[in-house]
């Protein structure tokens, strides 16, 4: 598929997304995949599931937030909010038109969309319809990153340039572009936190979390295994591990693991 399909935000914003249905017959969850900050639905990690999901006949979704990859909108609008708000809309609608995504759902995020994947999790749990969270993956946890992890970094000076000008252009190792840090994203992240609480979702999880990750401690993901309230949480550590572990072994650890609670949540 080379051109992804699309769904309006409430506000009109297009929204992209890739959704493969299960094949006829084909049991168990679906799985949607959430992608991190500045980050898009073609990275290593989206396309690596999606292409198991593919040859196993799972149902898989990827999209784009926001200000992100294909979708509309400028990015330096975005938030955590917005962007949990517009992965929703797309799980939403897929799970009225894609075969294999009306039901449970294996949801898995890498660095914010992990924080992203809980948020969802807890809404679809609220919601009370059949598009329900059946288990979470989380790949380098960043969850209340704009709390815990980015004023210590940004410091202090930097903090107050945000407050006076509304956003500060931070340089990124990961792209040409630089990511923009508004006064928004950072009021928005205290509203949406989640380790400042029990995290009441009883369901699998596996977080998976390098050692050496430069970006975002290991410390996060366990931060959010104690607020768990389920008592099935594996925390899976790897030695050397950067933040991205997309190398050919870390992309085979996330396959297995969504592939066993895949197998394990329904029939093989």
């Amino acid at each position: 598929m080379t051109t992804p399909s699309y769904i309006a935000a409430a506000d009109g914003t297009k929204l992209a997304f890739y959704a493969t249905p299960a094949r006829k017959g084909r049991p168990g969850p679906g799985i949607v995949f959430l992608g991190g900050f500045m980050s898009d639905m073609t990275g290593e990690k989206a396309t690596t599931l999606e292409a198991w999901a593919q040859r196993n006949g799972r149902a898989f979704l990827r999209l784009d937030y926001s200000g992100h990859g294909s979708s509309g909108g400028q990015f330096r609008d975005g938030t955590v909010g917005r962007w949990a708000d517009d992965a929703l809309t797309v799980i939403e609608h897929a799970g009225n038109s894609v075969t294999g995504l009306s039901g449970p759902l294996i949801l898995v995020g890498s660095s914010m969309g992990a924080w992203i994947m809980v948020r969802v999790a807890l809404a679809l749990q609220r919601s009370g319809g059949a598009q329900q969270a059946a288990a979470l993956v989380g790949v380098a946890t960043a969850a209340d990153f704009t709390h815990d992890l980015m004023p210590a970094r940004l410091g202090p000076e930097v903090m107050a340039q945000i407050a006076e000008t509304g956003f500060y252009s931070m340089p990124s190792d990961y792209s040409d572009m630089p990511y923009i840090i508004t006064q928004a994203l950072i009021d928005d992240g205290n509203d949406q936190r989640i380790l400042n609480g029990p995290v009441n979702l009883n369901i699998p999880v596996r977080l998976i979390h390098g050692i050496d990750d430069p970006d975002v401690p290991w410390t996060q993901s366990q931060k959010l295994m104690d607020a768990l309230t389920s008592h099935d949480v594996e925390l899976i550590l790897v030695k050397g591990g950067d933040h991205r572990l997309s190398t050919e072994r870390d992309l085979a650890r996330l396959v297995a693991i969504v592939a066993g609670l895949a197998t394990s949540l329904g029939p093989p």
